[in-house]
């Protein structure tokens, strides 16, 4: 059997043991939310992801993993080292600033595939088009401009420009984008962090986003194509390098046509499982709570095997 298909055999077993992971890393970052401290939240997170990970029987490798952390950092090895070898995909917390804030839309976040599946993307900025399920190949393209791809969405979908949605991290590289995407009469949801909940809302109806357009980190790409896989959409991407120093650091990781499109089939080549758990409540997922004695939890699990989302509420007991 195929690894791939073996990983959609055991997509039940291994991908709650995957949401598991995402669960406890939000359970942990909820305790620095609305604290304004970064570093613990982040580093919380990824000790509760990185050991619900070990007690898990496969033998992982992470290649997309926290860029500033001491811990689940890219070549490390989760799992117990029993049965299938995956590479993982992760962010322990994505939307730190959010956490420490008590700011919406904060998440825990994973995917694996097998070994070789997933782009070992450096922590590198990319530009980035997605849009969801349900449209031809070609519909939108990386390089028109975003008016552009608004009025190229509009026609597929028999709308009126002006009924497109398009969700835009509030930076201001993206003025540009942000001014054509106003001139043809698109909304735009400005989002502070979490592109990669940024990219997911493209895919379901109830976030009301049609478009995610703008530059942010290659490593959120992968995760975000994952959930892509998962459902259906489509995603460009390029990487936007800065100096020839960047260039240097994409060719020594690897990726010696680093300037051409990565679309969704390059970020993602294989069967892939995903998971993600709300930390503060958002337009995907709702965050952690407190109650009574217990923690409830709202987690998302996907695969690419069945294409169904499984939006699942855990209650978990409290230790006093």
């Amino acid at each position: 059997m195929a690894d791939g298909s073996k990983l959609t055999a055991s997509c039940s077993t291994l991908g709650y043991a995957m949401a598991s992971a995402t669960i406890a890393s939000a359970m942990a970052a909820e305790t620095w939310v609305g604290r304004g401290d970064e570093r613990a939240a982040t580093e919380s997170a990824a000790a509760a992801m990185r050991d619900a990970l070990n007690i898990i029987d496969f033998s992982g490798r992470v290649v997309v993993g926290e860029a500033d952390g001491s811990i689940l950092n890219v070549g490390e090895t989760v799992g117990t080292g029993r049965g299938m070898e995956l590479d993982v995909a992760l962010e322990a917390l994505e939307g730190t600033t959010l956490t420490v804030k008590a700011k919406a839309n904060a998440i825990a976040v994973i995917a694996a595939a097998p070994r070789g599946g997933l782009l070992r993307a450096p922590d590198l900025y990319m530009d980035k088009l997605a849009i969801g399920p349900g449209y031809e190949r070609g519909v939108v393209d990386l390089d028109a401009g975003a008016g552009e791809n608004a009025l190229r969405l509009a026609r597929a979908k028999g709308v009126d420009p002006r009924e497109i949605t398009c969700c835009v991290l509030d930076r201001p590289r993206h003025e540009k984008i942000i001014a054509e995407l106003r001139k043809v009469g698109a909304r735009i949801s400005l989002i502070s962090d979490g592109d990669v909940a940024g990219v997911i809302s493209t895919t379901m109806a109830e976030t009301g986003i049609d478009m995610y357009v703008g530059q942010g980190k290659a490593p959120e790409a992968v995760l975000a194509a994952a959930a892509l896989r998962c459902v259906g959409g489509q995603i460009q991407t390029r990487f936007a390098f800065k100096n020839e120093a960047e260039k240097y650091q994409a060719q020594r990781a690897g990726l010696k046509d680093a300037g051409r499109r990565y679309e969704l089939e390059d970020l993602v080549s294989n069967d892939i499982i995903f998971a993600a758990t709300g930390v503060t409540k958002g337009a995907l997922l709702d965050g952690v709570k407190r109650v009574g004695r217990a923690i409830e939890t709202h987690t998302m699990l996907m695969s690419s095997g069945d294409g169904v989302v499984r939006k699942i509420r855990s209650v978990t007991p409290t230790r006093r």
